[in-house]
């Protein structure tokens, strides 16, 4: 008992060591946030002397940040839809074909997450430009369905693979389609591995900044990122209002993944092993 106890008590002390040196990041954004510029050189790891509230709100007054807010929106709406419904349907359809063209699929689809995509933005970029829509939201989100929807496949065609096959053979023969199958008793099935797609890729299009700053030309179309970018000039930051940005910036998505995280490990552990 005592040396049960005595591990015990290590693991926890580790846990804490580890979730606070996880935690120094944010909190030191979010004590900078409230500070001045002179304070930040001076001193990055004091509290601030007063909350200079300002600093957000020049953040709101400098930059388009609702605006951005919603074409952020709007790219991770249409990449978290795309990634979701290609992604199931195309792992559902692997899972249930057995043959060596499916398997075939299955790996290229594996192996295209082995390549790095800072080895193909060039061309990404100029395949973009070709077929008109570099530039464009829409354009924006489809590239990252395009990006995400390995992953979504990987982890959808292990996850179908713990459906019984009885559940499908019984809707056939009460007449349904197999179109009707998949939206009516597949899909509503896959609830726990979607949960762990919509919340690993929601941290993902939000908080990029690579991709939106390759494809995105026009000021108006900015996401938050590039809203917040603009702050850095090349002589000259202004780094309260650089981290007031990115405290709302990352505000949602902390809140996004407070409320869903215990889906995360449960639904890769089932998609990936069973």
């Amino acid at each position: 008992m005592r040396e049960k106890r005595l591990a015990s008590i290590s693991a926890n002390v580790i846990l804490t060591l580890f979730a606070a040196i996880s935690f120094f990041p944010i909190y030191m954004a979010i004590i900078n946030s409230f500070k001045t510029q002179g304070e930040i050189f001076n001193s990055v790891l004091t509290l601030p002397s007063s909350l200079h509230f300002e600093n957000y709100i020049g953040v709101f007054q400098e930059l388009n940040l609702l605006g951005s807010a919603f074409n952020t929106l709007i790219v991770t709406v249409i990449g978290l839809g795309g990634i979701v419904i290609c992604g199931s349907l195309a792992g559902y359809k692997l899972a249930r074909t057995r043959g060596i063209l499916s398997n075939i699929l299955f790996m290229l689809f594996i192996a295209s997450m082995l390549v790095p995509f800072h080895s193909i933005m060039i061309t990404l970029s100029q395949m973009a430009k070709g077929i008109g829509i570099q530039g464009s939201l829409p354009g924006l989100g489809l590239i990252y369905i395009g990006l995400g929807v390995n992953m979504a496949v990987f982890l959808y065609h292990g996850f179908v693979k713990s459906i019984p096959l009885e559940l499908e053979e019984a809707a056939k023969i009460d007449g349904c389609s197999d179109i009707q199958i998949f939206i009516k008793i597949i899909f509503p099935l896959l609830k726990p591995i979607t949960a762990t797609i919509l919340i690993l890729n929601v941290l993902w299009l939000w908080n990029d900044f690579l991709l939106p700053l390759i494809m995105l030309t026009d000021v108006n179309n900015y996401t938050l990122m590039l809203s917040i970018n603009m702050l850095i000039g090349q002589y000259n930051s202004d780094w309260p209002k650089i981290l007031a940005g990115l405290v709302l910036t990352a505000l949602p998505v902390i809140v996004f993944y407070a409320f869903f995280q215990k889906h995360i490990l449960s639904g890769i552990s089932e998609g990936a092993i069973k």
